[in-house]
């Protein structure tokens, strides 16, 4: 069959990497050796699929289903596929290839269309909170893993390049960023871009995560993106900001978390988001974050 790129991911892609390179040509190619090689059998490619990978639809030789993923170097598949062995299927997808071709990845099937963001909003963040809280592990003692440190570092040079029109946002969120960082209280692996929408139906387990940027550092940094799901909903209600505040503070209540190191790095994170949203042309998603921090 053909492999052709959902254009989700191309566009992705595309603002990742302005000046391109070849592995979205490539990607049919690689694709056909992958599924050949494991001697799979193609159902379909996941579309809308996500942002940094290709998702496809699979079976395998003695008809079990399964999910062979493929992504470029820049999105850290090698970095996931490490997390997701340490993690061994507890909170996440289980790893059904340990070794394989670089940025190609096999795994558990799930049920790719369910996932926790089509519960009730209540519901939706009491399960993935749960999903969360048991992947927030020991990292391996000689992990590779980027940390939470090195990671908003590099995000934080490019921010400070960011226009007069979010300097004052900007400048808030560096200073909560060095705040945090002069005394990180714990190190764990955490799975780096969790949100609802990474939190799938499953067979073995009700709910379980999908998709790692895997990061060694505190759980808050890891919380912190969860607190803005449905962001497009918080800032449509009049009672937004209050329902953020409330937010932020029963999250950091059940997961043991501080609620004001949520809260910082929160705002880090969603000033990060809607100033790299601006800088690939997405005003509106931009808007929608930097109101958003602008209620932290």
């Amino acid at each position: 069959m053909a492999f052709e790129p959902p254009q989700r991911l191309v566009r992705a892609l595309g603002e990742s990497a302005p000046d391109g390179d070849d592995w979205v040509e490539r990607l049919p190619e690689t694709a056909e050796q992958a599924v050949a090689l494991r001697e799979l059998t193609v159902e379909r490619v996941q579309v809308p699929g996500g942002r940094s990978s290709l998702v496809v639809l699979v079976r395998r030789a003695d008809g079990t289903p399964a999910v062979l993923k493929l992504a470029p170097a820049r999105s850290r598949p090698e970095s996931e596929r490490a997390a997701l062995a340490h993690w061994d299927g507890r909170g996440a997808v289980q790893l059904l290839e340990p070794f394989g071709a670089e940025g190609v990845l096999l795994l558990e099937r799930l049920h790719p269309d369910v996932s926790v963001r089509t519960l009730p909003e209540a519901k939706a963040l009491l399960e993935a909170a749960g999903a969360l809280r048991r992947l927030w592990v020991e990292p391996p003692g000689d992990h590779v893993f980027e940390t939470v440190a090195a990671r908003t570092g590099r995000q934080a040079a490019v921010m400070r390049g960011a226009s007069a029109e979010v300097a004052g946002l900007v400048s808030a969120a560096l200073d909560a960023r060095e705040s945090l960082l002069a005394a990180p209280p714990e190190e764990r692996l955490l799975h780096g871009t969790f949100r609802q929408s990474k939190v799938l139906s499953g067979v073995r387990s009700p709910w379980l995560a999908v998709g790692p940027d895997p990061v060694v550092g505190e759980c808050a940094f890891d919380l912190a993106r969860l607190v803005r799901d449905r962001v497009e909903d918080l800032i449509a209600s009049p009672s937004g900001a209050a329902t953020t505040r409330r937010r932020i503070k029963r999250l950091a209540e059940s997961l043991e978390v501080d609620q004001e190191r949520l809260r910082g790095w929160t705002l880090f994170r969603a000033v990060e988001s809607g100033v790299r949203a601006l800088r690939v042309g997405r005003p509106k998603d931009a808007e929608l974050l930097l109101e958003f921090a602008g209620w932290l």
